[in-house]
């Protein structure tokens, strides 16, 4: 299953152009769901500008922290069949998703993805498939 995830609120709390502190569970339920089977596709809007490698510095932060990459900003199994800038994903964990559950942690900017609730669901969603 092709998971596209956001980065800022969804993995780690809203700091840009920093990279805060964790998002409570994000990190083990990522690695979990890719020993599921899960294809994870971050999905951010950071982007690498002269001087500026806020895109990089997030793919280094999950990489230190274990999590795999399956794509960053696209899906590369979707190149045979189609030219959109979007990448293709089967789900899409944002904080800013309409009824994603949320959370909103002591000392975090904003409300962020609440991984107590999502992770089991995709986690059931993955193992679904067979």
């Amino acid at each position: 299953m092709y998971l596209c995830i956001d980065f800022d609120g969804t993995i780690v709390d809203h700091r840009y152009p920093d990279i805060g502190e964790p998002v409570p569970g994000a990190i083990q339920w990522l690695k979990r769901l890719h020993k599921c089977g899960g294809r994870i596709i971050l999905f951010t809007m950071r982007s690498d500008q002269a001087g500026r490698m806020l895109l990089t510095d997030a793919v280094d932060y999950l990489r230190r922290e274990g999590v795999e990459l399956y794509g960053i900003n696209r899906n590369p199994d979707q190149d045979s069949w189609t030219a959109s800038p979007k990448a293709y994903g089967e789900l899409y964990i944002d904080d800013a998703a309409f009824g994603c559950p949320l959370i909103f942690p002591r000392k975090f900017a904003r409300p962020c993805v609440d991984w107590k609730k999502v992770g089991p669901q995709v986690e059931h969603m993955i193992l679904s498939r067979g």
